[in-house]
Parts: structure tokens; C-alpha cells; sequence
């Protein structure tokens, strides 16, 4: 019986800590492209989400059948079919979500995440910690997109979810929902997410415990101060 605390970790870790796009900085291309509006940050998220979940489960259902020589063809095959299937299902049902995402949409098969958690997680570990694995992975991807897209979209227009927000609709910033306004906003979330998540920036290079020290004599501390 797997431990109720690595269990829950497996889950959490994607949501903070170990963020794919606000600590990882993955998956830039979607997350800069589709979040101007804040209904497309959390389409291009759950879509996101959906096809983790169900690669990282067939991936490590598969893990002792697939040979190591093909393994990333073979990953990128089932990421593709998963593609595919949300492609259809958000076309017959959410048509106008589909085009606004657009050709980003088809993008998720070689989209950094996906594959970097079935190569590092899904095809070394179980099923059921893969699939939460994807699960967190995902739900972080969303967040940090819906994040991105709520801030450019009440900044740049002046607007949330088509509702208009007094004073700032009639003063839009319309950088924030251009290029440059989605790297500020982006540097931003990245910012507050290392704040909180606790992160200190590198030690002083020491000597102390370097089983070289003896012959090194701190000049690898003295290269690194140049």
C-alpha cells in the first residue's frame, strides 16, 4: 500500500514547487500565445491536462513493452492520439474555444511538458502515481495559464470573462495583452511564485566538507568570485 503523504505529494507538487511553467518554464510557446483572454488560458490548460493524464497512464501501462531504442517515437504516438481526440471533442462541442486556441492546440503533442513527465515520470513509475503526476502537472499548467491570461485580460481590456470592470474598461492598457505585456506579466508570476515557494539563491562556494579541498587550496572559489 503506497504512503497517503508520497501520494498526496505526487499531486501537489505540480501546483507550486515544482510548477511546469512558473519554476520548470515549460511550455512557453502556449503560455505566451493563448492567454490574452482568461477562458483561453483555462481551455488550453485543461486540454493540456486531459492529454497528461491519459498518456502518462497508458505510457507507464506500457513501460516493460515498449523498447528503450523507440521509446520517444512511441511516446509521442500515444501523446498524439490523445491530441486528437480533445482536438475532436473540443471542435463538436466548443467551437469557439477551438478557433481562438487555434493550431496551439495540435502543438500540445510535442508540447516540452507532456513528454518531459512521460520520459522522467510515467515510464519509471505506476500507474496510479503517474496518473497524479499528470494530474498535478496539469492543474499547475492551468493555473499558471489562467493566472496570466485573468491579469493581461482585466489590465489590457478592461474586462473578465466578457464582464466589464469599472474604470479600468474605459482606460485599457492594451500592452498587457500584446507580446511584451505577456513577458512582464509572466517575470511577474515567476517572481511571487519563488517568494512563496521559499527559494533562496545560491550559497557561497565553501570549502568546507569538498573531499578536493586539500588540492584545490580554494582556487575553484577564487574562479568562480572572477
Amino acid at each position: 500500500m503506497e504512503n497517503k503523504g508520497s501520494v498526496w505529494g505526487e499531486f501537489t507538487k505540480g501546483l507550486i514547487s515544482q510548477n511546469p511553467t512558473l519554476v520548470g518554464l515549460l511550455g512557453m510557446c502556449p503560455t505566451l500565445a493563448v492567454t490574452t483572454l482568461a477562458k483561453n488560458g483555462i481551455g488550453m490548460g485543461l486540454a493540456t491536462t486531459f492529454v497528461l493524464v491519459c498518456s502518462n497512464i497508458v505510457i507507464s501501462s506500457l513501460k516493460k513493452v515498449i523498447p528503450k531504442a523507440v521509446r520517444l517515437p512511441c511516446f509521442i504516438v500515444i501523446i498524439a492520439g490523445f491530441v486528437t481526440v480533445i482536438e475532436f471533442l473540443m471542435k463538436g462541442f466548443l467551437p469557439e474555444l477551438y478557433d481562438a486556441l487555434g493550431v496551439f492546440l495540435s502543438l500540445i503533442t510535442v508540447n516540452c511538458i507532456i513528454l518531459g513527465r512521460a520520459e522522467a515520470f510515467a515510464s519509471k513509475n505506476g500507474v496510479f502515481a503517474s496518473a497524479l503526476d499528470g494530474l498535478g502537472m496539469g492543474l499547475g499548467f492551468t493555473l499558471a495559464l489562467f493566472l496570466m491570461g485573468s491579469l493581461r485580460e482585466i489590465i489590457g481590456t478592461g474586462s473578465w470573462f466578457g464582464m466589464k470592470i469599472p474604470v479600468l474598461c474605459d482606460h485599457p492598457m492594451t500592452v498587457f495583452i500584446m507580446p511584451a505585456g505577456g513577458f512582464f506579466v509572466l517575470g511577474m508570476l515567476i517572481a511571487l511564485v519563488n517568494m512563496f515557494a521559499g527559494k533562496k539563491p545560491p550559497k557561497e562556494i565553501s570549502c568546507e566538507g569538498c573531499p578536493s579541498a586539500a588540492i584545490c587550496k580554494g582556487q575553484c572559489r577564487e574562479e568562480a568570485d572572477e
